[in-house]
């Protein structure tokens, strides 16, 4: 029997995980999906905010201000990229500076540092190609872009180094309480624990919805983004939006922390928690944000686009965090309603709730719990004659796969075999971004296959793009 249990490997559930291998504890975190961040963690903005916009006295405004913080620290510990390039706030109009006032006072009530609104000479001064329509700014100097997906990898390597154990493709089905432990019955068998800590992202409310009275409701909000190559990822520095509007921050346009450029993303609510499908309509909108002066004065060219892709957020209906233990449920511990700004927020979150869960199970720091992790080792990082010894010693990294992104097969190997190795297309893509460049895997799919097929040693047709049944071959051919 486990003493914790962690619904959901996204960048909450790892965060969550990595703050409780700090303990004397055994802690499982189970996942329907095939890796760390295969749900609402590989999609979204990559945006670090500083937390001018949210409700002062808020947990989202409270988390989002120390998860900034703690996210910079966290990046050389933990060797995961990300880029302190500031966040604009423009207003087109005298109404809209009323409303960059609004959050520049929240922005003091929430202990946000640096905040402060440019004039129009300073703010284009800074961003040139900005709409010849700004009027004013806010400026957050404590913005940022972050690899989302890097995070969540991070994260979770280190749990598991520290002693937590990861179950992928295990779906949770149903949750009882029984002689004062929790039975989750999942697609493999029923897991025992003490404790279970619920951070399932849109579908935090089903499992929430399973131990207590009092209910709760998670819409999925949808958002669909357009991605740009790297030859316009230098239209803006800082990460540029809209003055917000009642579903959100509205549709930016901001540099990845890789060097491409994204517009996006929208909100809609859907019903469905799996759509993450794009929609022609919705694109559209996109791309005439893209050509119209929305926030840019140059048109951002279309045939740059390089993919397109959504994602869901998961809405409480109060717009707020939820991390706390149901007041009904003993040992059942919601991080729930985490919206955006919670890439953000989430290690500040596996803070908080690893210092509840353990104060509730008494729980003992361990001694020689491992602080720092390495990640992926990158060639381009090198010197010349440093990656000229490499090839040396291990040639693999001399040979190149992905062609876009200047991926070598040693990298490919390297993410294989780390903890929480990758075991499928995306999982590597993910590690490594193979696959993530302006052909989109077009060339270099079949070659990281036959890594893959060699490393794991499995036959081609077993290997997937996601885990579960999302086979890319079927056979051989001749065979057929």
């Amino acid at each position: 029997m486990y003493d914790v249990v962690i619904i959901g490997a996204g960048v909450t559930g790892c965060c969550i995980a990595r703050e409780l291998s700090r303990y004397q504890l055994n802690a499982c975190v189970v996942e329907k999906g095939d890796d760390v961040a295969s749900g609402t963690s590989k999609a979204n903005s990559g945006v670090i905010h500083s937390g001018f916009d949210a409700k002062p006295g808020s947990l989202m405004a409270k988390l989002n201000v120390e998860g900034n913080a703690l996210l910079w620290k966290l990046a050389e510990e933990l060797d995961f990229p990300v880029k302190k390039n500031g966040a604009l706030v423009v207003a087109t109009d005298e109404e809209e500076v009323k409303h960059l006032e609004l959050l520049l006072d929240q922005a003091h009530q929430n202990g946000v540092p640096g905040v402060r609104i440019l004039s129009r000479e300073e703010v284009m001064k800074m961003e040139p190609n900005l709409t010849d329509k700004t009027v004013a700014a806010l400026y957050a100097p404590t913005g940022g872009v972050i690899d989302p997906f890097n995070l969540a990898i991070a994260m979770g390597e280190n749990a598991n180094v520290n002693g937590v154990e990861f179950r992928f493709e295990t779906e949770v089905l149903q949750i009882r309480k029984k002689n004062g432990k929790y039975e989750l019955e999942t697609n493999h068998g029923t897991i025992e624990t003490k404790c279970v800590v619920n951070a399932a992202g849109v579908y935090a409310d089903k499992f929430h919805n399973m131990v207590s009275e009092e209910k709760i409701h998670i819409t999925a909000r949808k958002g669909e983004y357009l991605l740009f190559d790297k030859t316009v990822g230098d239209l803006f520095t800082a990460s540029v939006f809209p003055v917000p509007g009642k579903m959100g921050k509205g549709i930016l346009i901001a540099p990845t922390v890789h060097g491409n450029l994204y517009v996006g993303p929208t909100a809609n609510d859907v019903e469905d928690k799996e759509s993450t499908n794009t929609t022609q309509d919705i694109l559209q909108v996109l791309t005439e944000k893209a050509k119209a002066n929305h926030l840019s004065k140059r048109v951002i060219p279309m045939n740059k686009v390089i993919t397109s892709f959504a994602g869901l957020r998961a809405h409480q209906d109060k717009h707020d965090f939820i991390v706390q233990e149901v007041p009904d449920a003993e040992c059942f511990f919601d991080a729930a309603g985490i919206e955006s700004p919670g890439l953000t927020s989430s290690p500040a979150i596996g803070v908080m709730m690893a210092r509840m869960v353990s104060e509730k199970l008494k729980l003992k720091e361990k001694t020689g719990f491992v602080s720092a992790r390495k990640g992926v080792l990158k060639p381009e990082k090198l010197t010349d004659e440093e990656r000229n010894e490499l090839i040396k010693k291990n040639p693999a990294y001399g040979n190149i796969i992905c062609r876009c992104e200047m991926i070598t097969e040693g990298e490919i190997v390297d993410a294989i075999h780390r903890p929480l190795g990758a075991k499928s297309m995306d999982s590597i893509k993910r590690r490594t971004r193979a696959g993530m460049g302006r052909c989109q895997a077009g060339f270099c799919t079949p070659r990281t296959m036959e890594i893959l097929s060699r490393e794991l040693r499995i036959d081609m047709t077993e290997i997937t793009k996601k885990g579960g049944g999302s086979r890319l071959v079927v056979g051989k051919t001749k065979e057929l």
